[in-house]
């Protein structure tokens, strides 16, 4: 890791650690990291990813390292050195620099008191390495880093391949650009990017796949709209959606986003076609994100802060030829690029969102035109939040009919794609879509 121009690593660690503790107590990382000093917040949220990643694997070398989890600031900083240092080929530091550097975090934040416990639990760590890995391996969740009842979930639902989804969840996932197609074209934009030196790939109709991260700001193109940050697997909703969908004569399509925040999927919708768009989302705040988001790509879209599923409190009567619905889930299949949903989901919400998923869907299919469309997308691999509910709405609609679509995308890497049928080779977060067309009853 690159620490020129960076804070000490001991500021670093700490940013992180206190992020992590609030991430623990039930906070999500965004939160977490709004809450560190600009200055900080870069280092620490590549140190606060990297240990979520780890997480399952640091919490079991401590509890093999201390009887007693010590107070929760000092345990935060152990487990964030552990998620560190226990892997020694994909460390980001030497061992002794950290160890070091961890101490001296202690030593100058609130817990100067366990500075001697941190470095006696460190140090016996990198002595006995070899042994405490062999121990904390024989607990699945050290081993996958994922709770016990998400692995058990997985080993059901996808019992040939759930092994490759959790490892593809452990790694971060490349920047994927979506290129606007009104202001430039993917080869365009990959010209331009490579004559900076920045290396990217086509990826699917409108995409750019960067291998190496880097600072979205800097990148050309960002300020005049050219392009907006969508993951590959997103990126397949407006296509799906529009292609091959009859155009009205005489007006231009009428289009609802009834989940639309922060605006990624309803950009697409207006790049890809001339509509009279709605986009609603239930919090204002984030409709100010979709009006913001809208405003830099140079579209327009009429943004309503309302419950989709509350028809009377937004809908004029007019059917929609065509609805997106990207459902609230668990968020499962994104887990590359928010490594604290893991710890931050419990499996009784499944059952909770299931319940709002269905509500969504039989509110909203009403409003949709003979021969109209709508398209269930959710960013989950769990099938109960995917095939299950699209089954069970079918059995209840026999006007809906289900068109050719992806199912249940699962996150991979182009390189290491586990054989999912409904996969295809690309690199992707985990995604369900199921394209239903109304026909007469």
């Amino acid at each position: 890791m690159n620490t020129t121009q960076a804070p000490p690593l001991w500021q670093q660690l700490q940013a992180a650690a206190t992020a992590l503790q609030a991430v623990r107590a039930g906070q999500s990382a965004t939160t977490a990291l709004a809450a560190v000093a600009p200055a900080f917040r870069p280092a620490a949220q590549s140190l606060l990813f990297h240990a979520l990643r780890q997480l399952g694997r640091a919490e079991a070398l401590r509890s093999l390292l201390a009887k007693r989890a010590p107070a929760p600031p000092v345990d935060a900083l152990l487990c964030l050195a552990l998620a560190l240092v226990w892997d020694e080929a994909n460390a980001p530091y030497t061992p002794f620099t950290l160890v070091d550097q961890t101490v001296e975090a202690a030593r100058r934040g609130g817990a100067r008191a366990q500075s001697g416990f941190l470095n006696a639990c460190l140090r016996r760590f990198l002595r006995e390495r070899d042994a405490l890995v062999a121990v904390s391996a024989r607990d699945p969740v050290a081993q996958w880093n994922h709770p016990r009842w998400w692995i058990a979930r997985m080993q059901r639902d996808w019992p040939e391949d759930w092994q490759a989804v959790l490892q593809a969840s452990d790694h971060a996932a490349p920047l994927t650009l979506r290129v606007n197609r009104r202001r430039s074209t993917v080869a365009a934009m990959q010209a331009r990017l490579e004559a900076e030196g920045i290396a990217a790939q086509p990826i699917g109709e409108d995409g750019l796949l960067l291998p190496r991260p880097r600072p979205v700001p800097e990148l050309p193109g960002y300020a005049e709209g050219a392009w907006s940050v969508q993951d590959a697997a997103a990126q397949l909703a407006a296509p799906l959606l529009l292609d091959g969908l009859a155009r009205p004569a005489g007006r231009p399509l009428r289009l609802l986003d009834a989940c639309a925040a922060p605006g990624g999927k309803t950009a697409h919708l207006l790049e890809c076609a001339d509509a009279e768009l709605t986009a609603l989302d239930v919090d204002p705040a984030r409709c100010a994100r979709i009006h913001e988001n809208l405003a830099r790509l140079g579209l327009a879209a009429h943004v309503r802060a309302a419950d989709a599923a509350d028809v009377a409190h937004w809908w004029d009567g007019r059917p929609f030829d065509a609805i997106l619905l990207d459902a609230p889930c668990s968020a499962s299949g994104i887990v590359r690029r928010h490594p604290d949903v893991r710890w931050l989901r419990r499996e009784s919400d499944i059952a909770q969102l299931v319940v709002q998923q269905d509500r969504l869907l039989r509110a909203l299919w009403p409003l949709v035109a003979p021969g109209g469309r709508l398209l269930f997308a959710t960013c989950s691999v769990f099938p109960a939040e995917g095939r299950e509910r699209v089954e069970t709405f079918l059995a209840h609609h026999s006007e809906a009919r289900l068109l050719p679509s992806p199912g249940h995308l699962i996150p991979c890497s182009a390189a290491a794609a586990p054989a999912v049928p409904d996969n295809r080779p690309r690199d992707n977060d985990g995604f369900f879509y199921s394209l239903l067309e109304k026909g007469p009853r």
